[in-house]
């Protein structure tokens, strides 16, 4: 059975064989009948398939029974479909068929699957397969599908379904792609040849499995001689030795891959590859002159730029860096070389002046060298060049030059006007030796002490010059070329006075000695010592005596101490204040100086009056006029207290002086009666307090008892006779008030104002209540106004309006008493 399984399949692969045989022999003889189509490169291809059904049927036996082998119903094959096929009619991709197919029509192919109806289409009477559309086997290699045979009528399987595979063969239809290109590389300069640079890669989107679509070879389309590439790999290389930055820096290549083994027919794809050289120090600096020429001007300050000169070097960065320096020359001291970190250049300055006179040329040799040196081309070197720099010295107009930085003359005070003083000098250092003006600057001399002659510099004074009040006078004198750009130079000349003995000595100090009445005999009072403002030699010092006036008084005498000092001695005792209190004494001062001078001067002795540890007490005459005992303090503390009674007895006085309150009210207030002060900012009557300077004036309302002023007042004069009918408390209002008025003139500490009685206060407790019109209407007084009758005429009116009711009742009663 096994046996007959192996030789059927063998047969199976052997007819498998032969039909793909026969398919592509017939795709090579173009023989096949049916539908062809040509690919995208004109290739005519034929696609034959074929599927045979076979029904396998397996019968089984007993033991020992012969099997026969059945037909299979299905044998299946695997159909290839040309991509990229662009012909008008659909390809035919193969043909189904069955055994059980007699060609009656009865049977009907279905097909399903991968594309089944929409990509692929059956014939559902012979069992042709047709591809309706273009197939890229990029976007899909291959379709599976799956066959059946069924009855037209009823739609019943005749033969299981079986799947089968449809390829998308490949053709060489895509070119290969740099991907990531263009690229960018970076080698260095004068490297050896072969170096690798970078590698290019390409991709290929054909079958690399299947012909060769996909086998790439590159090459360089542009680039040579200087790069080339490797076929197989891609890697781009130098190909020419000592490649100099210098001479080019950029290499713009281009590298191809192709297909198909690089063979004809096959497809390319380019990219660009941008190449730089990148520099290494391979060039020395070169200065572009060996000799280069510059000048300074004699009058130029020491850091002042002279010249500039530049070594050049091609490389970059800090291989192009160049490092200077002095090396050599005549001028190593007179100037000095820096670099410029902007310019990189060498900058030659002066350091010290230069002289034309002196010396008009200087020689230097400068170095310019690298700094970095690559080890790989020192073979190449030296890396340093070298440069002479010849420098030249102008002439220029220089202001005169005095031969001394400074001139210190010496001149007597006192010497007369035009005493020599000095003599400055300066010259012209130029060729041409201009003469020189001379000059003093007016505010080196503001007196003008000095003049100056301005052809020979010699200096002169113009007064007599006191030591004492300048010792040192400080000018400058200017010089100026005649004849040049007016230049000039100032000198300082310094002029000292010289002393001369010309002032007389006197007292150091004016102090009063003072002296007391029980000082003893032969007692030192003082010890005097003397100034001079003249300058004191070594050896020179002062001597005292007495005037000639006073060599033989009795009361004091002089001792010279040999030291510039002398002692005032006590000759007698019993000294006394009244009798004299000052003693003035004569003391003749010599300062044998030369010429010698001597002066006069009054020493002026205070008496005074001491305790008994002979400490003053007092030098004034006044304290012996008082009493024995009496200090000074206790003479102040006394007079003191006097005055302070004075002024109370004179306060008192004047407060009792004051006139009192008159009787009479006025309705018009006097402002000045009143103080008020405001605790609030509002509210009325009763935020007020109310001081009444008319208070002072009467002592009763101090205890705040206040006068009525709506009453009569108490009877304080006796009652003329022939009044009428007496009344208590009634007085004749016109005397009274004449009697005030008199007494008023003839006080002379009355206040100024006519007035008789002011309103300080209105009072409390009234029995008369308001006097306002708006509550008199309801309220009944229950005062008696009869007095008002009695006050004379002028109070008639009012007697009229508050005595109404009780004047017409006496006027009845008197009546009836009449």
């Amino acid at each position: 059975m096994a046996m007959l399984k192996r030789q059927g399949f063998g047969l199976m692969r052997v007819f498998l064989v032969l039909v793909g045989v026969s398919a592509l022999c017939s795709v090579a003889l173009g023989t096949r009948k049916g539908n062809a189509s040509l690919d995208q490169r004109g290739h005519r291809h034929r696609h034959p398939g074929h599927l045979s059904l076979h029904k396998h049927r397996q019968r089984g036996g007993k033991e020992g029974q012969v099997l026969h082998r059945s037909k299979r119903g299905w044998v299946w094959n695997q159909f290839f479909v040309i991509e990229e096929y662009t012909g008008p009619d659909p390809v035919l991709v193969g043909r189904l068929h069955s055994d059980v197919d007699s060609g009656n029509g009865n049977i009907k192919y279905i097909l399903s699957g991968e594309g089944a109806g929409t990509i692929f289409v059956i014939d559902d009477k012979t069992g042709n397969i047709h591809a309706t559309k273009t197939l890229d086997r990029e976007e899909q290699a291959q379709y599976t599908l799956t066959a059946q045979a069924v009855d037209r009528d009823t739609n019943k399987p005749l033969e299981p379904p079986s799947e089968f595979i449809v390829k998308v063969q490949d053709i060489n239809d895509n070119p290969p792609e740099f991907l990531h290109g263009p690229y960018y590389a970076r080698v260095p300069e004068m490297s050896n040849v072969g170096t690798s640079v970078m590698q290019v890669t390409a991709t290929d989107a054909d079958d690399p499995t299947y012909g060769n679509s996909a086998r790439l070879v590159y090459s360089i389309l542009q680039g040579q001689p200087y790069f080339s590439v490797e076929p197989q790999t891609g890697i781009i290389r130098t190909a020419l030795p000592n490649m100099d930055r210098e001479a080019r820096q950029e290499y713009d290549v281009v590298i191809q891959a192709k297909d198909m083994g690089g063979h004809m027919g096959g497809l390319s794809g380019t990219t660009e590859v941008k190449i730089t050289l990148t520099d290494v120090n391979d060039n020395p600096p070169k200065f572009p002159q060996s000799v280069y020429s510059m000048s300074v001007s004699e009058d130029k300050v020491p850091g002042e730029e002279v010249g500039r000169l530049k070594a050049k070097d091609p490389d970059l960065g800090d291989n192009g860096l160049v490092n200077y320096r002095l090396i050599d020359g005549d001028g190593l001291s007179m100037f000095e070389l820096s670099t410029d970190s902007e310019t990189r250049e060498a900058v030659i300055k002066l350091k010290k002046s230069v002289d034309f006179e002196t010396k008009r040329s200087y020689t230097l040799k400068v170095e310019g060298s690298n700094p970095h040196v690559d080890p790989q081309f020192l073979a190449w070197g030296p890396y340093k060049d070298e440069a002479t720099i010849k420098i030249s010295v102008e002439d220029a107009d220089e202001p005169p030059v005095f031969v001394a930085p400074s001139y210190t003359f010496e001149v007597e005070e006192n010497a007369p006007e035009g005493t020599l003083v000095g003599r400055v000098h300066a010259k012209d250092t130029d060729v041409a030796n201009n003469p020189v003006r001379y000059m003093i600057p007016r505010y080196t001399d503001v007196e003008q002490f000095f003049s100056v002659n301005s052809e020979d510099g010699m200096i002169t004074t113009t007064r007599p010059l006191d030591r004492e009040a300048q010792a040192w006078h400080n000018i400058s004198v200017s010089a100026t070329e005649i004849g040049g750009h007016h230049q000039d130079t100032k000198v300082r000349v310094n002029i000292k006075v010289k002393d001369v003995n010309d002032n007389s000595p006197e007292f150091a100090t004016n102090n009063e000695v003072l002296m007391c009445e029980t000082v003893a005999p032969g007692k030192v009072i003082e010890t005097v010592s003397a100034v001079d403002k003249d300058e004191m030699a070594h050896r020179q010092h002062f001597t005292f005596s007495l005037a000639p006036e006073v060599a033989h008084n009795h009361n004091f005498s002089l001792k010279d101490n040999r030291d510039s000092t002398a002692s005032i001695f006590v000759l007698r005792k019993g000294f006394s204040r009244l009798t004299q209190d000052v003693y003035n004494l004569p003391i003749e001062i010599n300062d044998n100086g030369f010429p010698a001078m001597s002066s006069t001067n009054t020493l002026t002795i205070r008496v005074c009056s001491c305790d008994s540890k002979n400490t003053i007490l007092s030098c004034n005459v006044e304290p012996y006029v008082l009493p024995a005992g009496l200090s000074t303090g206790a003479l102040i503390a006394i007079l003191a207290c006097i005055v302070i009674l004075l002024a109370i007895v004179v306060l008192f006085v004047a407060l009792r002086r004051q006139k009192k309150e008159p009787l009479i009210v006025f309705e018009e207030e006097d402002i000045r009666e009143n103080i008020i002060t405001y605790d609030d900012e509002g509210g009325g009557e009763e935020d007020t307090e109310a001081f009444d300077i008319a208070t002072l004036q009467n002592p009763d309302g101090a205890n705040g008892f206040l006068p009525r002023k709506d009453i009569k007042p108490e009877l304080q004069y006796p009652i003329r006779p022939g009044s009428g009918r007496p009344a208590a408390n009634s007085v004749d209002v016109d005397d009274f008030i004449k009697t005030r008025i008199a007494e008023a003139d003839s006080d002379p500490t009355a206040p100024p104002y006519d007035s008789i009685q002011i309103y300080g206060y209105e009072g409390r407790g009234s029995l008369a209540g308001s006097l306002s019109s708006l509550e008199s209407v309801t309220t009944e007084s229950d005062l008696d106004y009869d007095y008002l009758q009695s006050w004379g005429p002028r109070f008639k009116k009012l007697a009229d309006l508050y005595g109404t009711k009780d004047c017409s009742i006496n006027d009845g009663d008197d009546g009836e008493d009449s």
